[in-house]
Parts: C-alpha cells; structure tokens; sequence
C-alpha cells in the first residue's frame, strides 16, 4: 500500500467511507467496486483484489467523486494509478473498449491539441467495427448541440507534442 500512496500522492486512509463519492459517480452502478469500496480494499491492503476490479478501468475521471468528498480523496489519480499498475504487471484488462476510447481521446488531443466528441466516436466506432448502433443517440445530441459537428484545434498542436513522448500511439 505504501507503493500506492507514493506514486499516486493520495491518503486513502483519509477515506471514512461516507459514500458520498458512491452517490455522486456516474458509472458506480457498474463498477464491480464503487469508489468508497475500492479504496476499503486498499485500506484493508488488497492491492491484488482492486487491480483485477472492473473499477479502475470504467472510472472516466469526471472528478464528481472528489467534489463531494468532504476529505478531497483525489480519486482519479488513484484511478489512473492502479491503471498503471495492473499494466505494468501485466493484469489483463478488465474493460478492453475503455482502453479503446482513451486510446481515441489521446489521438484526437495529439492530432488537434483538444478533444472532440464526434471525432473520438466516429474513432471508436470504426475501430469496434460497431457502426450504427448509436446512430439515435449521436444525432439526438447532435441535434441539441451537445456535440460540435466541427472539431476545432489549438495554434499549434505540435506543441504539445513532448507531453506524448514515451506514450503508445
């Protein structure tokens, strides 16, 4: 546990399992531990357990979790943490299409320098092979321009470019 509290920075032992980080989650229904669990796997020093969870790899870093903390467990970063650390031991990937969609999100950063949602999708998409069966979905949001048709790009997107060295493409 002492590895994890290092590299990521964040006292999980400050968790008292309030559950506000449950309630306030948007995926914690699908997650095989939700947030305040996983940490209480961590507390209880079952490294093993929370890196094979289905937890650390649906958890989208939206940061709902840490704004109703009332004791700022940066949750997130733990995420990204574990993440790093079941790649790095070679665990097999629970969610294999989230590590899809992230692959499409940094693409589109690195090509443009922002993310664009209609981008990654049609990204994602293609690469699942799964082409239509949002179709409804994408032209309700589109229509209530909840997603740019358009994607726009920072100055230079070259720029950004050492932040993706040492990254798979």
């Amino acid at each position: 546990m002492q590895e994890v509290l290092i590299r990521s920075g964040v006292n999980f032992y400050r968790c008292f399992h309030c559950r506000l980080c449950h309630n306030g989650c948007p995926f914690a229904g699908v997650m095989e531990h939700p947030p305040n669990h996983l940490i209480r796997l961590l507390q209880l020093g079952r490294l093993e357990e929370a890196l094979q969870s289905n937890t650390i790899w649906i958890c989208v870093g939206c940061n709902a979790c840490i704004s109703f903390c009332p004791m700022a467990v940066n949750i997130p970063v733990l995420m990204d943490t574990l993440r790093e650390m079941a790649r790095e031991k070679g665990l097999p990937v629970k969610e294999p299409d989230v590590v899809e969609f992230h692959r499409q999100v940094l693409a589109a950063i690195r090509r443009r320098g922002r993310a664009n949602e209609l981008e990654i999708m049609l990204g994602y998409k293609l690469k699942k092979r799964e082409w239509l069966n949002d179709l409804g979905l994408g032209l309700k949001m589109l229509a209530k321009q909840k997603i740019k048709l358009w994607p726009t790009s920072i100055r230079d997107p070259q720029e950004l470019e050492p932040l993706f060295e040492g990254c798979e493409p």
